[in-house]
């Protein structure tokens, strides 16, 4: 059996053998019934095509202002980067960098290395620094929050329709297209490209190697890389073993995982408090000044006819966060216990809260843009509030802790019938 033959379970570790799949089917764990990977087009030159076009649109969405307001004589218009320069101007630096860092940078990051990969492979050539290349476009990706920006986009137009006329720019279609077209270029699996490349001329090829049945039914050590997926043999002479493919450090399980977990964890939950009393934008108008926290933004699409998007808000921005708060305490104290209660049940609470990680955010971007928007000199002004910066600290702190969570050790306790797993 090949090496890349093998693949281990990312949810509880244990190994299955690769199988090939039609486009659009799912391989899944026969014990905690995670996806470990999807069959694809692997065609590089599809795959480079849909990148190129997905590198313009983002472009585009970028340089052009999203939407327009008219008021009494007045106009104003942003761009996202417009957006969040207006932040960084209110010495919100930290809110700035964040949204930069989560909408701009990392899915510049993701489209930039894929793009620059697949046109290499579409040539026949693994290109230089092709390992780091696809190791960042993992990390983009858990990151990245295009889909969450586009939703504020569209909650940040309805609310502006009741201040002043909103006339759609460019760089709305444009924000729309590139969540359609990243919905497509995550399907291009990382690990799927490594495969690829090792089978082409390059710099830094690792040297085949093979297992057998008979060392994996005797128990032999293994590890799996968590960034390109290569399981290899756990060596007891060297004290940090590094991937022989990517050079990601591998470990059997994550370095003082529930520790670090009930760290991230209980400063969130400090931070939630002021993130909930503490105002997260000031208006200045002709009328004196307004102080709107996260309830009052969630009361006034409620009382002004969008119970919808009121109830999307709430979710978001007060749900959310507590359910997170409440599933990952759950799920590191069950894992310091070694609890065998209901591990299935965990693993899938845990994917949940991965999934509906970023969708915190959402409240964030709805104050980017709208403290960018509302800039009408005497008439009104919006300023962001502190309790913004709290928030957003929260969303990131919660993030952090669930991917610092090793959900193998939900399954370390139980008994695996004789699976092998790493």
């Amino acid at each position: 059996m090949h090496r890349y033959d093998l693949i281990s379970c990312h949810d509880c570790g244990v190994l299955h053998q690769r199988r090939p799949l039609r486009p659009r089917e799912k391989a899944r764990c026969v014990r905690c019934r995670s996806v470990l990977y999807r069959g694809i087009h692997s065609d590089a030159s599809r795959m480079a095509a849909i990148t190129l076009a997905a590198v313009f649109t983002f472009l585009i969405a970028q340089f052009f202002p999203i939407v327009e307001l008219e008021v009494g004589g007045y106009s104003s218009s942003a761009t996202l980067l417009g957006a969040i320069r207006v932040l960084w101007m209110e010495k919100m630096q930290l809110v700035a960098a964040t949204v930069f860092v989560f909408t701009i940078l990392l899915p510049a990051v993701e489209l930039g290395s894929l793009l620059y990969v697949t046109l290499s492979l579409r040539g026949g050539q693994r290109p230089p620094g092709f390992d780091h290349l696809l190791r960042a476009v993992g990390l983009a990706r858990r990151w990245g929050m295009t889909e969450v920006l586009m939703i504020g986009i569209l909650i940040t137009i309805v609310k502006m329709t009741s201040l002043a006329q909103v006339v759609v720019q460019p760089g709305l279609f444009a924000f729309g297209a590139l969540t359609l077209m990243l919905a497509v270029v995550v399907s291009f699996d990382p690990k799927i490209l490594w495969n690829i490349g090792e089978h082409l001329p390059g710099p830094r090829r690792v040297a085949q190697k093979t297992f057998h049945y008979a060392a994996l039914a005797k128990g032999a050590p293994l590890l799996a890389c968590h960034s390109c997926g290569l399981v290899e043999s756990l060596r007891y002479t060297v004290r940090h073993q590094y991937c022989a493919r990517c050079g990601a450090r591998l470990h059997r399980r994550h370095p003082d995982s529930v520790g670090r977990t009930w760290a991230f964890l209980l400063a969130a939950a400090i931070l939630y408090i002021p993130a909930n009393l503490l105002p997260v934008m000031y208006t200045h108008s002709l009328f004196g000044k307004e102080d709107d926290t996260i309830i009052s933004g969630v009361v006034y699409f409620w009382t002004s006819g969008s119970p919808a998007l009121a109830a999307i808000i709430f979710i978001a921005s007060i749900v959310v966060p507590v359910l997170k708060l409440a599933a990952l305490a759950l799920l590191a104290w069950t894992a310091q216990r070694r609890s065998r209660w209901r591990p299935m049940q965990r693993t899938v609470l845990y994917r949940i809260v991965e999934f509906v990680g970023r969708w915190s955010m959402l409240d964030i971007f709805v104050i980017t843009l709208t403290v960018a928007l509302v800039r009408f000199q005497s008439l009104a002004v919006i300023t962001a509030g502190p309790g913004a910066l709290a928030f957003c600290a929260v969303v990131v702190l919660t993030m952090i802790a669930s991917m610092q969570f090793d959900p193998r050790l939900i399954w370390d306790p139980i008994d695996t019938h004789g699976e092998k797993h790493v």
